[in-house]
């Protein structure tokens, strides 16, 4: 039986002002997903390109159910985490995707919910997704071609599917967004995926690669920024620049009054407590911009630090013990005594 933890002398100052800097929570319902992106982070999980090579390497078992997620959700919401993304792997491709999604906990004007997706089960679950409370839909949208598709991803099917799930939420959902991971297999149709998004008025981030140990072997791959932001500078638009909040800073475009973010890791990012000694800061282009809940059971804060990761399933029967334990770990994350 676990013992309850006094919930009266919790400092809730570090948890509440990442919320208020737009920090977000990241809920992973499943490490699996039906594409290999060589680039995949899994939001710290083995990513399913790296488990396809090596057999040993096996993601996190399935430790919590979708009672769990929606107590988790509601206490975490009301204690400030007001922005959250539904991730995964590919969270369509879990079998509580439905269970979780129809029953968010809390609809409030302050309180957002995103799924992240690569688009290719949207047309088959778009019957119950237009039941949930979800204010929008982002889809991954990293290239434009079959060609460049197969070599990103892995398959061997092409772009339709994916275009089609696009149309789908589109049909459903007021607001989508696509992102796109700029790389050398789609440098060359970076312009076609703006062209596209602006078509059909959809706003799109261009995003620069995030380095893991997963992807490390291929980072030669990855692409900078200058291109599209040169090219945008181009079109008439009104461009500025982020840096406040959590995260990487970023450079917002409005062109023709469709919003095209651009994280580019020159404008830096947000870095506290932890990051300050931490052995891998040279090679974090992040910092502490999201808390990520993962199917066993674990928080983490940052993606390159499974040492930080907490494990909550020992306060499961008693949700509001989670967000004192959150709040006590965010703490200490920043105050660099965790």
């Amino acid at each position: 039986m676990t013992v309850p933890l006094p919930t009266t002398d919790v400092d809730w100052t570090a948890l509440r002002n990442f919320a208020a800097l737009r920090g977000q929570l990241r809920v992973s319902l499943t490490p699996h997903c039906n594409l290999k992106c060589w680039f995949c982070h899994n939001e710290g999980d083995v990513p399913p390109p790296f488990a396809h090579l090596h057999r040993d390497a096996k993601p996190r078992p399935s430790e919590i159910d979708a009672g769990d997620y929606v107590n988790i959700l509601r206490e975490l919401i009301n204690a400030g985490l007001k922005r959250v993304y539904f991730t995964g792997g590919e969270p369509l491709a879990s079998r509580l995707a439905q269970p979780v999604l129809t029953r968010l906990p809390i609809r409030a004007p302050d309180v957002s919910y995103t799924l992240i997706t690569n688009g290719l089960l949207v047309r088959a679950h778009q019957q119950w997704l237009a039941t949930t409370a979800l204010d929008k839909v982002k889809i991954s949208l990293h290239y434009f071609t079959d060609s460049s598709f197969r070599a990103i991803t892995h398959t061997r099917s092409g772009i339709a599917p994916v275009l089609d799930g696009i149309e789908a939420a589109r049909e459903v959902f007021e607001r989508v967004e696509l992102n796109t991971l700029i790389q050398r297999e789609n440098e060359h149709e970076l312009r076609d995926i703006l062209a596209f998004s602006l078509e059909r008025r959809l706003p799109v981030q261009f995003i620069e690669l995030v380095d893991t140990e997963f992807n490390a072997a291929r980072k030669s791959a990855a692409a900078g920024a200058e291109g599209i932001i040169s090219h945008l500078r181009t079109l008439p638009n009104d461009e500025e620049v982020e840096v406040a909040g959590v995260g990487q800073g970023r450079r917002i475009f409005r062109v023709d009054g469709i919003e095209i973010d651009v994280i580019h890791r020159e404008l830096g990012r947000h870095h506290v407590g932890q990051c300050g000694t931490c052995p891998v800061r040279t090679k974090c282009v992040e910092g502490f911009w999201a808390l990520r809940l993962d199917r066993a059971g674990g928080i983490q804060p940052c993606l390159l630090r499974d040492d930080l990761r907490m494990d909550i399933r020992p306060l499961l029967g008693d949700p509001a013990q989670v967000t004192a334990a959150v709040a006590r770990h965010v703490a200490a994350f920043t105050e660099g005594t965790l």
